[in-house]
């Protein structure tokens, strides 16, 4: 594995980033065409095709949105426990969960400087991460 930086540090899953989504639109495509080119006895069988790809799009989106939310609370419940442990005070409340994510990106050393800098010039998730010297990978978010 290479050494994660800004570039690389996102993850694409292809098989569910690229291949399930792009078939969950074809399903949902061919659907409609299905129903737009039916015949009238089998509109409701069609129509309930349609209904299925919608209700396939919808547990896909949400199941992937679920699964950030998670990993978001626990990065959060991490980088309080490492703001904790540096200075002995809880995080402060005016950070976003963006810059929170962002900052868990930050070596141990530049981590409060960049965080106090975060606060005061209200620094974006991107700005963040662009600052950050020395990268500090997290393999296991997807």
């Amino acid at each position: 594995m290479s050494t994660q930086n800004y570039k690389n540090h996102p993850q694409m899953v292809p098989g569910f980033h690229y291949v399930t989504f792009t078939l969950l639109f074809a399903l949902l495509g061919g659907s409609i065409n299905y129903l737009l080119r039916s015949t009238p006895e089998n509109k409701y069988l069609a129509a309930l095709v349609v209904l299925i790809a919608v209700i396939f799009v919808f547990i896909a989106w949400y199941a992937r949105g679920f699964a950030l939310k998670a990993q978001d609370r626990a990065i959060r419940a991490e980088e309080s426990l490492r703001f904790y442990i540096m200075t002995g005070k809880a995080l402060p409340t005016s950070l976003t969960i963006g810059q929170i994510i962002a900052l868990r990106f930050a070596s141990d050393a530049e981590y409060l400087s960049l965080l106090e800098r975060a606060i005061k010039e209200n620094l974006s998730s991107k700005e963040i991460k662009l600052a950050i010297q020395n990268w500090k990978a997290d393999y296991h978010r997807v």
